[in-house]
């Protein structure tokens, strides 16, 4: 049976796995778009946006259909936050603040099925197309297809980092690097060399226990090109947010650089009392 979640399948090759951000979407539109934009995966952040449970599930029921692979950021650490959006359509859940082993375990127990974790059984699962489908054939298969991500955004969780990928059931370490950076006392200063240094830890870790590492909050070409050549593979590549602005500028830009031919000027004023 082929894969579900083409990300995590990806990743186990040894891919490039290139995610957008949603941070003004509202639609499920969003799906196909990212697909058709070249993206693997869907960053459904419900910690930093508005966007309700039911619009991100929403969401993640279209992607799966376009072969994208729905993650969800979720909240916090509570059992609910991760269950609400694997059992109604996430492929996938995003757990920031991840700081101690002990943390990242209860995080995988959360979204894994048992032997691996205690995820409980909400019945028939959108991920297999809500066919009925042996309960025990079903949370093997969705154990394989679930992709957990823990973020790390401190220096204490790069400590930790050795500790945290070898917990069963943790797929992909992603370095928060904006919060990593602020708490490094380093804001926005993404080519610190603190930075790499982080990252190397992270991505020895991952390669020690057959984990992935990723990255998120870095975007400039270089800086990139530069941690991806390190060995970052599960990357945000940016939001809809980023990317809206980016493209309305650069096209306002290009129309006010028209050079306008002169015309006359039309006359305004009040009619005379003749007219």
């Amino acid at each position: 049976m082929a894969a579900i979640n083409r990300t995590k399948a990806k990743l186990i090759e040894g891919g490039l796995a290139l995610g957008m951000g949603l941070r003004q979407a509202r639609t499920v539109d969003i799906a196909t778009i990212a697909g058709t934009c070249g993206f693997d995966w869907l960053f459904i952040d419900t910690e930093h946006n508005s966007m309700s449970v039911d619009t991100a599930c929403q969401i993640a029921m279209a992607a799966i259909a376009t072969g994208v692979t729905p993650i969800v950021r979720v909240p916090g650490h509570e059992h609910h936050h991760c269950a609400r959006a694997l059992d109604n359509g996430a492929l996938g859940v995003v757990v920031p603040h991840v700081d101690t082993a002990e943390q990242a375990r209860r995080i995988a127990d959360y979204c894994k099925y048992p032997p691996i974790g205690h995820r409980s059984i909400a019945g028939n699962m959108p991920g297999l197309d809500f066919q009925a489908v042996p309960v025990g054939e079903a949370t093997r298969r969705m154990n394989d297809e679930t992709l957990v991500v823990v973020m790390l955004e401190t220096p204490q969780a790069i400590d930790n980092a050795d500790a945290i990928a070898a917990i069963k059931g943790v797929d992909v370490l992603l370095v928060g690097t904006n919060d990593l950076c602020a708490e490094m006392g380093i804001h926005g200063q993404f080519a610190d060399p603190r930075v790499p240094a982080a990252y190397e830890k992270v991505i020895a870790a991952c390669r020690k226990h057959g984990k992935h590492p990723g990255m998120g909050g870095v975007y400039d070409p270089q800086l990139m090109q530069k941690y991806i050549g390190m060995g970052m593979r599960f990357v945000l590549s940016g939001n809809d947010l980023a990317f809206l602005m980016a493209g309305a500028k650069e096209r306002s830009t290009m129309l006010r650089n028209i050079k306008l031919q002169p015309q006359k000027r039309l006359a305004v004023g009040r009619r005379s009392e003749a007219e």
